[in-house]
């Protein structure tokens, strides 16, 4: 039987997997210590300002913080100037910081797992964080040159933050947020994807590369088909988070061996108060069955391995083990 990591291997390289993989479990995610001290509000408390200066809430009932956005809370409330307003955080950690983590890292075995650092927010949420996304939305068209001056400003920052994650721990994999659209639509064109964004990932994606980084794993829970190209193109190795309103049989069919899709179980469809046991077998198998064995990793669209109401990601990666055995024959990948 192959590990976890072995496993996961196989289906984005389209070799012979001998099980679905089940969600995250060859990811061991980890929190780096510049993530840790930039403050997170826990859910339903009072809205706290983080490091680069961003005030956030997480209300009760959100499925994760938001930026908060009313006119006194916007970090640039003038673009053109917006040096003026903007105190870029220092990513690069003292020693003493990296230590426990060190010790978490050390402790990961690395056959069954790839050890993935967790990045976030990425190059287009951390700008609108910033500017409030409609500001930022309007900058596209409005002001090109100074949204090209912030998107290199995060750029370099992530850069610094990539050397020192890299120097400090050799990760596997990369797991990384940057969400790129709505359900239905992508935020902007892909003519302004391509100037604005492929050449900040490219850099930055690049850079771990370059550095032993085997997996990129790249979170935008959204519609974003018309990205592909570019997703390839900046080396993304695994779209975690397709949603099922994109194509998905036609990217395989297109872009198998080149990319891997994560997801196709919207956490919209099951992820709900009602859900029930009938209702993740149903969608699990659906997605199973209609996405296939050779670069799909079935999960639900969430960034992370977990669920808004307690039970849901369980209860999918049961069902993944069901459809396993139903769709691999015995010994496959043996």
């Amino acid at each position: 039987m192959l590990t976890k990591r072995q496993n996961m291997v196989e289906t984005v390289k389209g070799g012979r997997p001998d099980r679905f993989v089940k969600g995250y479990e060859a990811l061991a995610l980890v929190m780096t210590p510049f993530a840790l001290s930039n403050v997170r509000p826990i859910k339903g408390a009072p809205p706290l300002k983080n490091r680069w200066g961003v005030t956030t809430c997480f209300p009760a009932n959100a499925p994760g913080p938001f930026p908060v956005h009313d006119a006194e809370h916007i970090v640039i409330k003038d673009i053109e100037r917006w040096r003026d307003y903007v105190t870029v955080p220092d990513p690069v950690m003292p020693e003493e910081a990296w230590e426990e983590t060190i010790r978490q890292v050390e402790a990961i075995d690395r056959n069954e797992y790839f050890v993935a650092p967790f990045v976030a927010p990425g190059v287009f949420e951390q700008s609108h964080y910033l500017l409030e996304i409609t500001n930022c939305l309007t900058a596209f068209y409005t002001n090109p040159d100074e949204l090209h001056e912030i998107f290199d400003m995060i750029t370099e920052f992530e850069l610094r933050l990539a050397e020192d994650i890299c120097r400090r721990i050799q990760p596997d994999a990369l797991f990384h947020h940057d969400d790129w659209g709505s359900q239905k639509s992508s935020f902007i064109s892909p003519a302004m994807f391509e100037e604005f964004l492929l050449p900040c990932y490219k850099q930055i994606y690049g850079y771990y590369k370059a550095h032993g980084v085997e997996c990129i794993v790249h979170h935008s829970d959204s519609y974003g088909e018309n990205l592909v190209p570019y997703m390839v193109e900046m080396g993304m190795d695994v779209w975690q988070g397709t949603m099922s309103t994109n194509n998905i049989p036609k990217i395989l069919a297109e872009y198998g061996g080149k990319l891997t899709l994560m997801g196709g179980i919207d956490n919209g469809k099951v992820d709900r108060e009602d859900w029930t046991p009938e209702l993740i077998h149903e969608e699990t198998f659906r997605a199973c069955r209609e996405y296939g064995t050779k670069y799909y990793i079935p999960c639900t669209t969430m960034g992370d391995p977990a669920s808004i109401y307690p039970g849901v990601y369980e209860a999918v990666m049961e069902e993944i083990d069901r459809a396993s055995a139903e769709m691999f024959p015995a010994g496959a990948g043996a």
